[in-house]
């Protein structure tokens, strides 16, 4: 069995190969992304056509990651906890950087409303009560890797803190208390398939906090979703199950989507990136949470080695401290006990 340590790895390693996976596949057609790139089988250039990331090299990562990253970072710094106002200045800090290089991954929808929010002198814990959409589920992986799965409330409550500000929503907090529920468990040594009562505990719990949901229920979306994809595997299933769950930014569609992808790769990380470079629309969030959880199941091994050092290279990436440093704070929080 892999160690936590080498699973926390492949959680971080796993949003990153999965969002460079979707790059240069996001928000176009899946009929426009077999036009551009005919079948995906590794990272991509992007299209001169794409309307978000051309230019952008093959591994390239997105906002998926590189906003990731910043969390756990901010967590390191603050022992596990978030400064709500120190976290919107660093949101903003991040965006600033990437208008300076260049990149069109700009602050989502709800992000963005919930800081212009907070500098109107809004409370930060009323900010972000209307954010919908996928921004807080993209990067939990951080929360996930430094709280241990088990008690859920407490669990949830780590991940409702990183929602606040921007996601305070019941749909967004229920999708990212899911996904941050099979990530955790998957470090503490459970596969994809036993994660998955815990996480959709964790995403009715998640209902039950923030502003209620007006979309539905995030936890019923992932039970239908999962049933879709119950023995079936392949792209053009996946396409199918898009069509009927929906793959936009929105965190009803996309998370339920990604625990579907991840069943229809039977677990393997690779393969979810693959299949959610191909499904089109928010295909590199999608790639980023179904690779991220994968691999927190599986281990940093489970990636093919030449696919990760690829993305390390194109963006300079060096995730072992912040893994290291994220278990070390899941550590204290379990008593020492290992979880």
């Amino acid at each position: 069995m892999s160690s936590a340590r080498d699973r926390a790895l492949g959680a971080l390693a796993g949003v990153a190969v999965g969002d460079a996976m979707g790059m240069p596949t996001q928000t176009m057609t899946p009929e426009e992304i077999a036009a551009a790139y005919g079948a995906i089988t590794g990272f991509r250039d992007a299209a001169p056509s794409q309307p978000v990331s051309a230019g952008l090299k093959a591994g390239t990562v997105t906002d998926d990651t590189e906003q990731s990253l910043l969390l756990a970072r901010h967590l390191l710094a603050r022992n596990g906890a978030v400064d709500q106002k120190a976290w919107a200045n660093e949101l903003l800090a991040w965006e600033r950087d990437t208008h300076a290089r260049g990149v069109n991954d700009l602050l989502g929808p709800s992000t963005k409303r919930a800081i212009e929010a907070l500098q109107r002198g809004v409370p930060a814990s009323e900010a972000g009560r209307s954010g919908t959409t996928n921004g807080a589920a993209m990067r939990i992986v951080p929360v996930a890797i430094a709280t241990p799965p088990e008690p859920v409330p407490v669990l949830v409550d780590a991940v409702e803190e990183s929602c606040r500000l921007t996601h305070n929503t019941g749909e967004a907090i229920s999708a990212a208390s899911a996904v941050a529920a099979v990530v955790s468990a998957g470090i503490a040594g459970k596969s994809f398939e036993e994660t998955l009562p815990l996480a959709l505990a964790a995403a009715e719990e998640g209902e039950r906090r923030g502003t209620p949901p007006a979309a539905g229920s995030v936890a019923r979306a992932i039970r239908r979703a999962l049933a879709l994809a119950e023995g079936k595997k392949g792209e053009a299933e996946a396409r199918a199950i898009g069509v009927g769950i929906g793959t936009s930014v929105a965190a009803i569609e996309s998370i339920p989507m990604a625990f579907a992808i991840v069943r229809l790769a039977g677990g393997d990380p690779w393969e979810a990136a693959l299949l959610s470079a191909a499904i089109g629309d928010d295909t590199d969030t999608i790639g980023a949470i179904s690779c991220g959880m994968a691999a927190a199941c599986k281990g940093l091994a489970a990636i093919p080695a030449a696919a990760w050092q690829e993305v390390v290279r194109v963006n300079g990436l060096d995730v072992a401290p912040l893994a290291e440093g994220l278990l070390a704070i899941r550590q204290s929080r379990s008593g020492g006990a290992a979880q």
